[in-house]
């Protein structure tokens, strides 16, 4: 490579077909397309980066960003097999990792075949560290290795050993986000769809937005409270919550009576309400006390939804507050290692963290008994 011309430059569509080569030379299964490559150009939130050497397309990385933080994977990594021991591949990842940088991304985040020791050796030289593992991840149900590397700031002052568990269906984050919360606090806690929906059946308000309603902090506060969690609610308002993300008077009747309900129930427990908003600060010290924050979000700064969404907080450092997202986006070429520990600036979290016209903040505060 010393006596080379290397240079790196985002790629375009011209560049498709010697992509494709690439991608063919370098892997015989799990292989992007075409197809794939157009939709990262045209669709994806990603930077696909080219490595040239004396004007020739010699490799490329892919790199795909989570709307609305500051994480971003590497989505993939290839190198022509003849220019695999010419340090290309060290080159290439430092000027992804400057890519990244730019984006102000904290973490860059990639998987690497188990067998792949080639690979897993240049990403330990390069202070990559393995934080999990994915069994039956490739198409030939090889295992995955996760890594990941801090690429700007230090580490987080608070984090919190809290499990992950992906939602299984569209409407349970706020059950799956629960179980998290429990987890964390009760290592007995059952992680499972089963436990999952009964959380849901204990926590829904019946209709919300589309098709199966979602869970509100009341039900979910009530379904903490019953497994034996001490539990603070805190709403900035105390109308019926969700109320006008359904169109339908019967839906709207439905959703207040739910409320209602749920408001009865809670009367005789132990449960806290608060109506007031609840600072970063107050946040950042009940992180720091070891409990563990569920926050209403709104997904449009993720996905460009307007979606009502339950997360869980779990660390936080000088600029960031770091959450485990349940909802893990298959269609988006998305993996787990995007949704656990995500970096999201604390400026952007305090709008993130407000739904609907009514900018509603709802937080939910589990501890141990």
């Amino acid at each position: 490579m010393s006596n080379s011309d290397v240079n790196f430059r985002l790629a375009t569509k011209a560049d498709i077909s010697q992509l494709v080569l690439i991608e063919n030379s370098c892997f015989t299964q799990d292989k992007m397309t075409q197809r794939n490559f157009l939709w990262m150009l045209d669709k994806a939130h990603a930077d696909l980066i080219l490595l040239e050497v004396d004007g020739k397309i010699t490799g490329y990385g892919l790199l795909l960003y989570r709307r609305g933080t500051s994480l971003v994977r590497l989505y993939s990594l290839a190198i022509l097999p003849d220019q695999q021991s010419s340090g290309l591949g060290k080159a290439l990842m430092l000027a992804l990792e400057k890519a990244a940088q730019q984006r102000d991304c904290v973490y860059l985040r990639l998987e690497v075949r188990r067998d792949n020791e080639r690979a897993i050796a240049l990403y330990q030289r390069l202070n990559y560290r393995q934080f999990d593992r994915k069994l039956d991840y490739y198409e030939d149900h090889s295992e995955a290795l996760c890594f990941e590397k801090r690429i700007i700031y230090p580490q987080p002052e608070t984090r919190l050993q809290v499990p992950y568990y992906p939602q299984t269906t569209e409407f349970t984050c706020g059950p799956a986000s629960l179980i998290m919360a429990m987890s964390a606090i009760d290592s007995r806690i059952e992680q499972s769809m089963a436990h999952e929906l009964q959380l849901w059946r204990e926590s829904t308000t019946i209709f919300m937005t589309a098709g199966h309603g979602g869970c509100g902090p009341h039900g979910l506060a009530l379904a903490a409270w019953r497994r034996g969690f001490l539990v603070d609610m805190y709403l900035s308002q105390q109308d019926t919550l969700f109320f006008n993300t359904v169109r339908s008077k019967e839906k709207q009747a439905i959703i207040s009576l739910v409320q209602q309900d749920f408001l009865r129930q809670l009367e005789p427990t132990s449960v806290s309400i608060h109506y007031q908003n609840i600072e970063m600060d107050a946040l950042i010290a009940q992180l720091d006390a070891g409990n563990i924050p569920l926050i209403l979000i709104s997904t449009y700064r993720i996905n460009r939804n307007k979606a009502p969404h339950w997360v869980v907080l779990t660390a936080h450092d000088e600029h960031f507050i770091y959450l485990h997202d349940p909802d893990v986006d298959d269609e988006k070429h998305a993996s787990v290692t995007d949704n656990f520990f995500v970096p999201v600036p604390k400026s952007d979290f305090q709008t993130m963290a407000k739904f609907g016209r009514s900018q509603l903040q709802a937080a939910l505060i589990i501890a141990k008994p």
